[in-house]
């Protein structure tokens, strides 16, 4: 289970990178011939690596992060009007997918840490 939600986290996130690029580039850019808007995909390189790695810090702080592309995705996918519009709901659901594999990946993490804690804590007090 652990395998299919991190290949769910790192492949949506990939397809994400890509789908922003190709998007503001080519598919349906603001502007004929690609739009500088296309650099919003910067903040998404910045976690690649570490997801790619199963760095569980940069994870749990990328699952922030996409909330932000999940809001624009909601925003372009009811405002914009045609294959633009398409690509806006298109977000929505590789942040969604993305957000809720990364979230069930680390919640076993986050039980043992807590049960560690709560070891330590019960430890000390003795």
């Amino acid at each position: 289970m652990q395998k299919t939600l991190y290949i769910g986290s790192a492949a949506s996130l990939v397809l994400l990178i890509l789908l922003c690029v190709t998007w503001e580039l080519a598919l349906a850019p603001l502007r004929p011939g690609g739009s500088w808007l296309v650099l919003k995909v910067i903040p998404l390189l910045l976690p690649l690596r570490g997801v790619l790695k199963r760095d569980l810090y940069t994870m749990q702080w990328s699952s922030m992060l996409i909330l932000l592309f999940f809001a624009e995705g909601i925003v372009r996918g009811t405002s914009d009007q045609g294959l633009s519009a398409t690509l806006g709901w298109a977000e929505v659901v590789l942040t969604t997918i993305f957000f809720t594999c990364t979230i069930l990946y680390l919640r076993p993490f986050k039980k043992a840490a807590k049960k560690l804690a709560q070891q330590a804590i019960q430890k000390a007090s003795k």
